[in-house]
């Protein structure tokens, strides 16, 4: 039975929804488009999307043969974790390496790295399952980024009932230049896009849940109090592992962790609020609230120490030994004095980090596409095998957004910002809270060196709402067959530009080698050469 029939054009009350809900009807017709019909379809299109975006992304993946931009970092010191337990630095990078001599190529020591393990040990597992080369350093991303879409596409779904929408968030996932280009190079910010779209998904889980144990729960009980207690809420702890993996990965993860918090309350108000217990300020800060933080940070907190699990058992981990350089050896005592020795220098770092760069670039432009980070270029002459061209060929990894999508933002986040409030629609505040988590804290840190591609992180929340957009486009089912023919042209018409948008950058996105005048036409804006002063 399908449990979200109140935003599928079922007005009948689901399954753990308490017939007292007050929602506003305007705001749940809207995504009244298309009436799920069943788990195989709500699986289907997904799985089908997914299965186009896994192509994009694993087709030809070992392009470039060679370290990209930032590659050099995470390469060799997830294949330090690999071995070592911590990160080290190589000698040299080359193809498979003979089993038994990895030792042999690395340097002495543990290296400094400006970022907690667990992004590494990812980039490690495919290291260890195809080895020291392209393709075993890109594997564990291009998985990450691939499984991201059907999340994203089956969280839509659940949210507002519609196959289809859920289906159109993650074909513009799929169909992302950015999303695309940190699924085929081996950094970190997928792996933290990927942790915080899980935790979130949860979390969305949890909400559901939540309304359907109170629905359970509260007849007999007195309306005038707060409500009962939920128990043990399984899916906001699974929501803090996922989140204190995302913060293990890159501690922009934390943003996240932050403000999802009070999201969750706001959940859990206008729960208690819609089930009619009129003391519903008071049941969610303490009924649910005195459980929230130990479920959602606490259990964040312990994963986070644990994905430093590596580090503690090494002997050369940077800074593992500090605290006993300073005659401090207490068991457990040191290693946690040394780790946080090397949290404050890690901090140091972050917060100092003011190189200048040509490919840098204030958050306040990133929806512009003002300035995206050139990873890969090769002149003519130059490029790998593939080129057609008697005058030699560009091969070029621009980090870029689909223009279609990211400028269609622009637009589509303030429209959505006005319905959410104007119809208290939970959907538009969700999006809106994952984009205001993953953007709006790097506007606090104007000093710092700051690129496009952290941008990732909140990318999904972005193709969400943009879905949410489109359903209020097509329309709700009871409106009439011109409005929603209308609308549903619209739609097509801008998926379509998406789709041909992004078939024209993708050779930029992926190295393909192309002329010189291919790739010139391509770059929209001059900041997008890599050229400019």
């Amino acid at each position: 039975m399908n449990l979200y029939r109140r935003v599928a054009g079922d007005r009948r009350p689901a399954p753990g929804q308490d017939r007292r809900d007050r929602s506003r009807p305007l705001a749940m017709a809207a995504y009244r488009s298309v009436i799920s019909a069943g788990p195989v379809r709500g699986w289907a299109g997904p799985l089908l999307i997914t299965a186009l975006g896994g192509w994009l992304r694993f087709a030809h993946l070992s392009t470039p043969q060679a370290v990209v931009f930032d590659e050099i970092f995470y390469v060799p010191q997830a294949f330090g974790i690999l071995h070592s337990g911590a990160e080290r630095t190589i000698s040299f990078f080359g193809s498979q390496l003979p089993s038994g001599n990895a030792a042999n190529i690395f340097l002495p020591g543990g290296v400094f790295s400006a970022h907690p393990p667990f992004g590494k040990v990812q980039i490690a597992a495919g290291e260890w399952a195809f080895g020291l080369n392209p393709f075993g350093w890109r594997m564990a991303v291009a998985l990450a980024g691939s499984a991201s879409i059907l999340m994203l596409a089956r969280i839509t779904r659940r949210m507002t009932g519609s196959d289809v929408l859920g289906c159109i968030a993650g074909l513009l996932l799929a169909l992302d230049g950015l999303e695309l280009v940190m699924s085929r190079t081996a950094m970190l910010d997928i792996f933290v896009m990927f942790w915080v779209l899980a935790g979130f998904g949860c979390l969305v889980i949890d909400r559901d849940q939540a309304r359907a144990r109170l629905s359970a729960r509260s007849p007999g009980l007195p309306c005038d109090g707060a409500g009962p207690r939920l128990g043990v809420r399984w899916w906001r702890i699974a929501a803090g592992c996922c989140l204190g993996l995302a913060a293990a990965t890159k501690w922009n993860g934390l943003f996240f962790l932050v403000l999802f918090a009070p999201l969750c309350v706001i959940w859990d108000m206008t729960a208690r609020r819609a089930a009619g217990f009129r003391q519903y300020i008071r049941g969610a800060l303490v009924t649910d609230g005195t459980v929230l933080l130990p479920s959602l940070w606490l259990t964040a907190a312990v994963t986070y120490l644990a994905a430093w699990s590596g580090w503690f058992a090494s002997t050369i981990g940077w800074d593992r030994n500090y605290a006993a350089a300073h005659g401090v050896r207490t068991p457990v005592v040191s290693a946690l004095y040394s780790l946080y020795e090397y949290h404050r220098e890690m901090l140091s770092y972050g917060t100092g980090l003011n190189t200048p760069n040509s490919f840098a670039s204030p958050p306040g432009t990133w929806l512009l596409l003002k300035q995206p980070v050139r990873f890969y270029y090769a002149a003519p002459g130059y490029a790998e095998s593939g080129c057609t061209q008697t005058s030699g060929c560009i091969q070029n990894v621009l980090a870029v957004g689909t223009p279609a999508i990211w400028w269609a933002c622009l637009a589509a986040l303030p429209a959505l910002a006005v319905w959410g409030l104007q119809c208290r629609d939970w959907r538009a505040g969700a999006a809106l809270c994952g984009v205001a988590a993953g953007w709006l804290p790097w506007f606090a840190f104007p000093a710092r060196t700051e690129y496009f591609y952290y941008a990732v992180s909140f990318e999904p929340f972005l193709c969400l709402a943009l879905a949410l957009c489109i359903g209020l486009i097509i329309g709700p089912a009871d409106g009439s067959r011109r409005r929603r023919a209308a609308g549903a042209a619209i739609a097509a018409a801008y998926l379509a530009a998406v789709a041909v948008n992004f078939a024209y950058l993708y050779p930029v996105l992926t190295g393909s080698p192309i002329s010189h005048s291919a790739w010139l036409a391509r770059m929209w804006l001059s900041t997008w050469t890599g050229f400019h002063s």
